[in-house]
């Protein structure tokens, strides 16, 4: 199975600031996948930018660390709604998180179609609690 990298996992192993790492994968030097807002490099491709064979990823503090990446299509959405969801969900997320770590979303609203996506990253259990929330809110909607 391949193993990925953070660009902060990369940064810390290459002795690197996080601002050039990212520098590097815009500039195509390092190659990565993108995943939301977020780069995801693979063992391989840190290997043939280094030159020399790469540590496995440590997620740190030993602990091994999990995370989910979803997308929720809400039907039926006009302007009005999928501006109303977009503000209930984005200050759902703002704050601490369990985990320490942010909750990535995006939102995309489709008015030709009008379908919201939110585009969702983050650990299991706060992504969990955002789906939730999400549940409820279409739930009770007109």
């Amino acid at each position: 199975m391949a193993q990925y990298y953070s660009v902060e996992q990369v940064a810390e192993l290459l002795g690197l600031h996080v601002r050039t790492v990212r520098g590097y994968i815009r500039d195509g030097r390092l190659a990565a996948a993108r995943i939301g807002k977020q780069y995801r490099i693979a063992r391989a491709d840190l290997e043939a930018f280094t030159g020399a064979p790469a540590a496995p990823p440590a997620p740190g503090a030993g602990a091994r660390r999990a995370e989910v990446s979803a997308v929720v299509r809400i039907e039926n959405v006009d302007r009005a709604a999928a501006d109303r969801l977009s503000t209930a969900v984005m200050a759902a997320i703002a704050g601490p998180r369990e985990g320490g770590r942010p909750l990535h979303v995006e939102t995309i609203h489709d008015e030709e179609r009008e379908t919201l996506r939110l585009v969702v990253l983050g650990d299991p259990a706060d992504t969990a609690a955002l789906l939730g929330i999400v549940h409820t809110m279409t739930s009770s909607m007109h």
